[in-house]
C-alpha cells in the first residue's frame, strides 16, 4: 500500500482556525479500505475483477471480534485496477494523500512476485510524478506475522522475513536519493478503534524492520505500554547507512483509537524521552494509525465519525505544536 504526502491547505485542517497549513496524510477517503483498494473499486461500482473471488483468507482478526478479508486470485496476471496516483490526482486539491495495498495471491509464485513488484514500483513512481513529496508503504502485517493466531494460519507461518525481502525487492528499484522519500509504516492495526496484534512486542519485529532499505519509518508508539524500551530498541537498530540512505524513525505520539486529545506538553515529553536513545538527526514525530482505515469504520469509541474527524484535527495540531516545542528544547 502507498500512502502519499503532499503540502496543501486541506479543508478539513481548517477546522482548527489556529492550525497552519501542515503536512499530513489522508489515504482512504475515496476508497473502501486500505487493504483492497488497488483491486476492488467498490465505491466506483465495479466490484471484484474477473480473476478474483471473494473467499480469500483473513487479513486480520481484531480484538473486538470483527475481521477483514482479502479476495483470492484465481488466475493471472495480477494487476491493479486502481493505482494510488489516480486517487492522489483527484484528492490533491483537498487533502494530502490516499493509498493502496495487495498482499497475497498465487498463480505461478515467481510470476506473481514479478507482477506485484512491477505494480508497486509503477505506483510509487507515478505518485511522485503527480506531486507526492513522500510515499509510504503500509506494513501492518509486520506485527501480525509474529502473532501465531490459530484462527488465522498465515500469522504462524514465520513470514516476516518473506515480507521484508519482498518490500526490499520494491525498494531496490529506486536510488538512494529516491528512497530518502520512501518510507515504511508499522502498527498493530487500527480499525473500528480496535487492534489486531497489540500483544506482539516490538522485540519480535526489531531489528528486522530496519533491514528494509527505506529512508524513514512511521512507527506506532503512542498506545504502547512501555514506550521507553521501544525507543531503546529503535536506537540500537536504526541504520545510518541503509544502502546509501540514512534512516529516520518517526515515532507515534498521538493515539487515533482513543478520543482523549494528547497535550502538546505530553507529546514534547515523549519526543524528548525518545531523543535519549535515538540520534536527533534520525528522530521525528507522527501519529499512530487508525484515524479511518476503512470506509465503514464508524469510530465506536468516539461516538461518530464526524466527532472523530474533529478529534483527529485536534490531535494533529497537538502533534505539530509538541514537536515544535521539543525541537526548540533540542535545538534542532
Amino acid at each position: 500500500m502507498c500512502l502519499f504526502q503532499l503540502k496543501s491547505s486541506a479543508p478539513c485542517l481548517d477546522r482548527n482556525a489556529s492550525a497552519p497549513t501542515i503536512n499530513g496524510a489522508f489515504r482512504e477517503q475515496r476508497v473502501l479500505s486500505f487493504v483492497t483498494y488497488p483491486i476492488i473499486d467498490t465505491l466506483g461500482g465495479a466490484g471484484l475483477a474477473s480473476n478474483l473471488a471473494g473467499d480469500g483468507q483473513y487479513f486480520a482478526i481484531f480484538d473486538d471480534g470483527h475481521h477483514r478479508q482479502l479476495p483470492r486470485l484465481t488466475s493471472g496476471p495480477f494487476q491493479y485496477k486502481t493505482h494510488a496516483y489516480e486517487n492522489l490526482k483527484k484528492s490533491a486539491s483537498y487533502a494530502e494523500g490516499t493509498g493502496h495495498a495487495m498482499k497475497s495471491a498465487r498463480y505461478s509464485k515467481e510470476q506473481f512476485v514479478k507482477d506485484l513488484v512491477n505494480e508497486c514500483e509503477k505506483d510509487i513512481r507515478r505518485c511522485f510524478e503527480v506531486g507526492a513529496k513522500r510515499v509510504s508503504i503500509d506494513f501492518p502485517e509486520s506485527r501480525s506475522a509474529s502473532k501465531k493466531d490459530s484462527r488465522n494460519p498465515w500469522t504462524g507461518a514465520d513470514l516476516l522475513k518473506t515480507f521484508i525481502d519482498l518490500n526490499n525487492k520494491v525498494l531496490d528499484r529506486f536510488s538512494a536519493e529516491e528512497r530518502a522519500n520512501i518510507g515504511i509504516h508499522t502498527c498493530p492495526g487500527g480499525d473500528c478503534d480496535s487492534v489486531h496484534s497489540g500483544e506482539v512486542p516490538y522485540a519480535a519485529l526489531l531489528p528486522s524492520l530496519f533491514a528494509m532499505n527505506a529512508g524513514y519509518f512511521l512507527i506506532q508508539l503512542a498506545s504502547e505500554k512501555d514506550k521507553t524500551s521501544v525507543y531503546k530498541q529503535i536506537g540500537e537498530s536504526i541504520r545510518r547507512d541503509a544502502n546509501g540512505v540514512k534512516q529516520v524513525a518517526f515515532i507515534g505520539v498521538t493515539n487515533p483509537l482513543n478520543p482523549k486529545v494528547e497535550t502538546a506538553d505530553e507529546i514534547a515529553a515523549d519526543i524528548l524521552e525518545a531523543s535519549k536513545y535515538i540520534a536527533k538527526d534520525q528522530l521525528g514525530a507522527t501519529d499512530d494509525c487508525g484515524f479511518s482505515p476503512f470506509s465503514i469504520d464508524v469510530k465506536p469509541k468516539h461516538g461518530s465519525p464526524d466527532f472523530a474527524r474533529d478529534i483527529a484535527m485536534q490531535k494533529i495540531k497537538a502533534r505539530v505544536d509538541g514537536a515544535r516545542m521539543a525541537s526548540e528544547t533540542l535545538d534542532v
